[in-house]
């Protein structure tokens, strides 16, 4: 269990060594299940720390679930697993209004968005109108049902995953539900020598359906992640690196490749993923290296290509390396 614990009151308030340490313990205990991933994991402490959400991209078989459900654990927060399909409802991920006999009143079942993690594995399996039915839960952090809005638990993070290789049976998702994840993440396949560790692990009997098992356990907890956003939104930036911002991208809008180029909003989640990322190094403010390093998976999702550059096999993530290469970078 964490050193602080998350179901008493502290006398004092931990300062953010200690919760930067708390955080970083995150890292290490997902590694006793998740070998290879440390950039996935980090994406997913940031993406907690700025309040956002993240959509995890691989192909199948390269851990995305285990790696949701190992996190949530370190963490010590509630989570919740849905597998998306074709005939998923709306009402089967927010919940639903049920006639209860006994009283002749209409009753909220609450559905399993009512969570701390929610797993979304899968999600381009299932029809617009029910991916349509996070957008409320992941902006507001409410659901909405017979006029009454219900508040979501806090902390709340949306863990969507999808295969980049499948097509027959998946349906695109559309830009207003793209958006709504602050970072994508590809998981890609291991290194060999983590592929081999993976092997020698579950030689020595490691199943992926008993983290406990493996050692796994909680390290933190709600009020350490509440107090660590608090502080990742204390970190300072200076009007240089805001301009530094707004240049990237406006470089983006100009690309010759890009038919739709990054939004304000845009802007202000590289902002926000930038601070999680200089509070977790230990820098009281934004540098634009921390700008930098966090454009790619920020942004990569964010970008709409025109048709001929996609034929000619232009990537997001390309664009964006120009972007930085090309845009002045303040003293």
């Amino acid at each position: 269990m964490s050193a602080l614990d998350p179901t008493s009151t502290p006398a004092t308030t931990p300062s953010s060594d200690q919760l930067r340490e708390a955080m970083n313990r995150v890292r290490i205990e997902v590694g006793k299940a998740v070998v290879g991933q440390d950039g996935a994991v980090t994406g997913l402490l940031i993406a907690l720390l700025s309040r956002g959400h993240v959509l995890l991209e691989g192909v199948p078989g390269v851990a995305k679930t285990l790696l949701v459900r190992a996190f949530s654990r370190a963490i010590g927060l509630d989570t919740a697993r849905i597998q998306f399909t074709p005939d998923l409802m709306p009402g089967d991920v927010t919940g639903s209004l049920v006639f209860d006999a006994r009283s002749g009143e209409f009753d909220f079942r609450a559905g399993p968005v009512f969570t701390h993690v929610l797993l979304a594995d899968e999600i381009n399996r299932t029809p617009p109108k029910t991916q349509a039915a996070l957008l409320e839960a992941m902006e507001e952090r409410q659901v909405s049902a017979d006029g009454v809005s219900r508040a979501l638990p806090d902390p709340f993070l949306v863990a969507a995953t999808q295969n980049p290789v499948e097509h027959e049976g998946t349906y695109t998702l559309p830009e207003a539900q793209l958006d709504r994840f602050l970072l994508k993440l590809m998981i890609d396949v291991p290194a060999r020598a983590d592929e081999i560790s993976v092997l020698r692990r579950h030689a020595s009997g490691f199943t992926p359906r008993d983290l406990p098992a493996a050692g796994l356990e909680a390290v933190t907890g709600a009020e350490e992640i509440r107090a660590a956003q608090a502080a990742v939104g204390r970190v300072e930036v200076s009007d240089e690196v805001l301009g530094y911002v707004v240049d990237l991208a406006r470089a983006t809008r100009l690309s010759p490749s890009v038919q739709l180029g990054a939004s304000p909003r845009a802007a202000t989640a590289l902002l926000a993923t930038s601070k999680a990322w200089a509070w977790l190094g230990g820098y009281p403010a934004i540098t634009p290296d921390h700008v930098q390093t966090m454009l790619v998976p920020t942004w990569r999702h964010r970008l709409r290509l025109r048709p001929d550059a996609e034929i000619e096999g232009v990537s997001a993530d390309a664009i964006l390396t120009s972007v930085v290469q090309q845009t002045r970078v303040p003293v």
